[in-house]
């Protein structure tokens, strides 16, 4: 059975035509996404548009609104989660699985700075959450068919399960990726050693 080829969000990021002015975008994007981390949602739109390496001016042409802006870095999240599936898909089924949840581990952070200023009930959370599942649960399933994922394991729960190591304070990086690997410990349960559970 050939796997379907992943797709991004319906709801897509609007990025300018010109190079200058896509590159321009790009680096609000990023910038955003940096500062809305550190910051939360009250982060400085100067400061954006400084770590941009742009004018306030550009910032506004491009995100008219604070809410445009949220909402570019959320559904840019999602395109990129929706690629990194793409990209890990040629990987053995555990390696591509465990890549993509630490990819993962990164849009948590981003969302859930950006969150509560988010309207879930909009046709663009809609439209996200729907490319975020097709995206992973294929690479989900290809692992358990492998034998490489405790069978009793659902994608709903493997993305609680990041959710939470993502929301935990952590008194520094390599803890975070200890309790990242002990959770990724317990998806695979004794499928390592002993075949399937």
């Amino acid at each position: 059975m050939a796997d379907k080829p992943v797709t991004g969000p319906a709801v897509a990021v609007r990025r300018p035509q010109r190079a200058d002015a896509r590159r321009n975008f790009d680096a609000l994007l990023e910038a955003a996404r940096e500062a809305f981390a550190q910051h939360g949602t009250e982060a400085s739109l100067e400061d954006i548009a400084r770590r941009a390496g742009v004018g306030i001016g550009t910032l506004y042409r491009n995100f008219p609104t604070r809410q445009d802006l949220f909402e570019s870095v959320y559904v840019g999240e999602v395109e990129e989660l929706c690629r990194a599936a793409e990209d890990v898909a040629g990987l053995p089924p555990w390696e591509a699985l465990a890549a993509w949840l630490r990819r993962f581990v990164t849009y948590a952070a981003t969302k859930r700075a950006v969150y509560e200023a988010l309207n879930r009930d909009s046709e663009m959370f809609r439209s996200c959450r729907v490319a975020m599942y097709a995206a992973g649960e294929p690479l989900l399933a290809r692992a358990k068919e492998a034998g490489e994922v405790r069978p009793d394991i659902g994608f709903d729960d493997v993305l609680r399960m990041i959710n939470a190591i993502s929301a935990a304070a952590f008194a520094d990086d390599a803890q975070r990726e200890r309790v990242l690997e002990m959770a990724l410990d317990g998806v695979r349960g004794g499928t390592r050693t002993n075949g399937r559970a």
